[in-house]
């Protein structure tokens, strides 16, 4: 066997690949190659880990841990070399392998029964195919079938062994580690299929300016989510989303309620007193080609429909985006909310002018719980979303939106469907003359909107979106007609890889029938440092002209530092 194994091992990188599943200490062998892995190609879990990697255990190391072996138990252990679909009889190492193989029986052979025996290897990799022949050779010994191993055989596993000591003992090593820490986990994990991404806001900021200045005064808030996320068949997914807070807006004109300017960690942050709720319940699946989403609880528009707005939204009001909720994503997406489903379905193939397109189409109920009268999932508030997606390229995205709902007496119209918002208080966006409809009789709204995101390169991305909502209340004097717009110049990676630098510019919500004539404008600049890979400082401004839609009122300045810690 000398020769054999010495030539098989040192000039055969195909070994490697066989005997990696050999043995627990293939598992943790690093891989220094910056190639593609086989085992990653034909879609097979890989078991080699880049070196950094395996100073972290994570999730994925876990399965790949435990799960491998246990893909195809047919292909355990092979008892001959034909049994290797990739390997033939006119191959120049065919006689080594089948000795091997059918000899000392130390090749296992990829689950899908192939072995791939041009792929390259390195050191750490031979090591661990050096270890799982020695473990056989050991066993045979132990079996009292010594007869089979010569002393030629055991002089060259040797000198292979005193050559590899290095590498046998970090390999071992980083087994007993490996092991330690994966039984850690399984032993302290609370489920096998739900995984926990959780975010904590720390906001410090106040408004100057005039009488804004001196209503208000200088603030540290917060705002906490743990988002459970669930996944029974790897593509689809259940958002069970704790929420907490005590961040509250500040008032603006006196009268408002904090509507315009409000940030993102202030939306739905309770009463600001850091109780607990559930402010998401969802779930997400593929169906065919179509992506259908369910809301059981705190359904939003922007969870399911392409807002256009990279850089400055992020995940329905999160802590890594931009400031404000108008910054964020179009108010249009604000208009109902809730309980109710939606579907995403392509269209075509692509490849025209246009690329890929696809349609949203998406209904919500805000009392879809009540069984009350002129409450429930169809006779309450609703709000039915259509939307059609299109594509320029890869550097284009257009959505033309439209949005038909109907709010009962005394609600609002861009708060998500909030119905305990009796103030405009934590979930709003706009002007009180915009936002509030008819106090003693129901309003149908009618909107539409445009939205288009372009990236000319890597380093700026260009976004903004426009809408328009027709208010038909169903009392005299009730209709009026509100506007919004924005446009925002984002710069990732300034400074950094993760930084980003981000200006907007535009309209609050507003409705000039309301008897206020003035423009109520809004400016934002932001810039979000990335200190890691789970912390962000986001220092940053926002100018209100205009509060109230009155130029009577003192033109606002928030100032803000936010810091951003997910997990």
């Amino acid at each position: 066997m000398s020769n054999l194994l010495w030539k098989s091992l040192v000039v055969s990188p195909a070994v490697l690949g066989a005997t990696l599943l050999v043995s627990t200490t293939a598992i943790a062998a690093p891989n220094t190659t910056t190639e593609v892995s086989p085992a990653k190609q034909a879609g097979v879990t890989e078991v080699v880990q880049q070196p950094e990697i395996l100073a972290q255990t994570t999730i994925d190391q876990v399965n790949r841990y435990s799960n491998e072996g246990s893909q195809n138990n047919s292909q355990s252990q092979v008892t001959s070399v034909s049994q290797f679909s990739d390997v033939q009889p006119t191959d120049w190492a065919f006689q080594a392998l089948q000795s091997l193989v059918e000899r000392y029986g130390c090749i296992a052979g990829y689950p899908n029964a192939t072995y791939r025996g041009n792929r390259a290897l390195t050191r750490y990799e031979f090591a661990a195919g050096l270890n799982a022949c020695l473990d056989r050779v050991n066993e045979l010994i132990a079996t009292a079938t010594a007869d089979l191993v010569t002393k030629q055989d055991l002089a060259t596993l040797q000198r292979l062994q005193e050559e590899f000591s290095a590498e046998l003992a970090t390999l071992r090593g980083r087994v007993d580690s490996l092991e330690a820490r994966t039984a850690e986990l399984e032993a302290n994990q609370f489920s096998t299929t739900t995984k926990l991404v959780g975010e904590a806001v720390f906001g410090v900021t106040d408004v100057f300016g005039g009488r804004n200045g001196n209503n208000n005064n200088t603030v540290f808030q917060d705002r906490v989510r743990l988002d459970l996320q669930t996944s029974f068949t790897g593509r689809d997914v259940l958002h069970t989303r704790l929420a907490a807070g005590n961040a509250q807006a500040f008032a603006i004109d006196g009268s408002n309620g904090g509507a315009e300017g409000r940030q993102t960690f202030q939306v739905g942050a309770g009463n600001g007193n850091n109780s607990v709720s559930i402010d998401r319940l969802t779930y997400e699946a593929p169906i065919g080609p179509a992506h259908v989403y369910l809301a059981a609880s705190g359904g939003r528009h922007s969870q399911y429909a392409a807002v256009n707005n990279p850089y400055f939204f992020d995940n329905t009001d999160g802590g890594n985006g931009a400031l404000s909720t108008l910054a964020s994503e179009s108010p249009i997406y604000r208009i109902g909310g809730g309980a109710g489903i939606a579907l995403n379905l392509p269209l075509g193939k692509g490849g025209g002018i246009l690329g890929s397109s696809s349609i949203t189409a998406g209904y919500l109920a805000s009392q879809a719980n009540n069984p009350g009268i002129n409450q429930g999932l169809t006779n309450g508030n609703y709000a039915a979303l259509g939307q059609l997606n299109f594509s320029v390229g890869d550097r284009v995205a257009l959505a033309a939106t439209y949005v038909h709902g109907y709010t009962g007496a005394g609600g609002f119209l861009f708060n998500s469907g909030s119905t305990s918002d009796g103030t405009l208080g934590n979930f709003a966006v706009g002007t009180r003359q915009a936002n509030v409809l008819s106090t003693t009789n129901g309003s149908s709204t009618n909107s539409y909107g445009a939205s288009v995101a372009f990236r000319p390169s890597d380093k700026l991305s260009l976004s903004g979106f426009v809408a328009y909502t027709d208010v038909a209340g169903f009392g005299a004097g009730d209709d009026k007609e509100v506007w919004t717009y924005g446009v925002g110049v984002a710069l990732p990676d300034l400074g950094k890889k993760g930084n980003v630098l981000g200006i907007f510019a535009g309209a609050e919500p507003y409705s000039l029938q309301a008897g206020a004539r003035d423009i109520p404008y809004h400016f934002e600049g932001f810039y979000k440092y990335r200190v890691s890979d789970n912390i962000s400082i986001t220092p940053g401004v926002i100018w209100l002209t205009s509060p109230g839609q009155s130029s009577a009122n003192d033109d606002a300045i928030i100032g803000t530092l936010r810091t951003t810690f997910t997990f």
